[in-house]
């Protein structure tokens, strides 16, 4: 085609709102590069006007290493839209239980203190930067189509289901918390359970987003070493803070009885896994992705 055909091309998919990218090597190809949302030139066989119209260079003309690069954008974009909705649902319970008790004047309105909220950061931070960071490739996210340029970072109903999380983890926290009490539980021994649901709530959690699609038997099977790493340094540094007198007072926690610590496992797993049930619907509701790219 002719410079203006391929320029007129481009001008009517992006006039319907299409997302479009140009490959091209010659000095006639300038002008289509340029207008395209990503202009992708040859590095090798590519002329220099190709080259300084474009987005990308392939250094070594192989159009199969654009499948790899938009497979890696995707899986980064993935990835981050994960950590951050994960941020999103284990904060509300944090704020909301240390929020609520003072609020309405509860037997203990002092649940946590920031010892314990400085803990909870330290094993939250890792499981954002370092957990999801190295998830890898989910095997439907290259059968999806392009975004629109003018979808924003979070859609609304993905937001509201990172603060439905986050509510009905506080709803778990709020049911242990009475429960120490109707037992008559000290104010040391309701702080102890309730840390404990959190803590199992969070690990819950983090198995649970690792796909808002496939389920987390599915998500077992994603190579992603860190995570059993981080989920026995979590769980070794709970068990010292119970286990070490000096630590135990210093955060101000009492022993737990073996039932105590099945029920608040139990409160935290189940406060979180009613997820899966939601992703179980979306995969039935859907139609089977096909076979990826990759």
């Amino acid at each position: 085609m002719f410079p203006e055909a391929k320029l007129r091309i481009i001008e009517a998919l992006k006039r319907k709102n299409q997302i479009v990218a140009m490959t091209g090597d010659g000095i006639n190809d300038g002008p289509a590069l340029k207008a395209a949302h990503i202009g992708i030139a040859m590095g090798k066989k590519g002329s220099e006007v190709a080259k300084q119209a474009s987005s990308l260079i392939l250094p070594d003309d192989d159009l199969g290493k654009m499948v790899i690069a938009i497979a890696m954008g995707r899986k980064i974009y993935n990835n981050l839209k994960k950590a951050i909705q994960y941020v999103i649902s284990i904060h509300i319970p944090i704020i909301l239980i240390v929020f609520i008790p003072h609020v309405l004047g509860w037997i203990y309105p002092t649940v946590f203190t920031p010892v314990h909220v400085i803990f909870l950061e330290l094993v939250m931070g890792p499981t954002c930067s370092i957990i999801y960071e190295n998830e890898p490739i989910e095997k439907n996210l290259m059968t999806e189509g392009p975004r629109p340029f003018s979808s924003t970072f979070f859609r609304l109903k993905e937001l509201g289901l990172s603060i439905m999380q986050g509510l009905v983890i506080t709803a778990g926290l709020i049911a242990v918390y009475w429960e120490a009490i109707g037992n008559g539980k000290s104010a040391e021994a309701t702080t102890g359970m309730v840390f404990v649901t959190l803590v199992t709530a969070n690990i819950t959690l983090t198995l649970v987003n690792r796909s808002s699609y496939y389920s987390i038997i599915s998500t077992f099977k994603y190579a992603n070493k860190l995570i059993p790493f981080i989920i026995v340094v979590t769980v070794g540094m709970v068990v010292l803070s119970f286990a070490v007198p000096w630590l135990r007072t210093f955060f101000g926690f009492e022993i737990l009885s073996g039932g105590d610590i099945l029920f608040c496992i139990l409160a935290g797993i189940l406060s979180v896994i009613w997820f899966e049930g939601y992703k179980s619907l979306k995969r039935n509701s859907s139609k089977k992705p096909t076979n990826a790219l990759l």
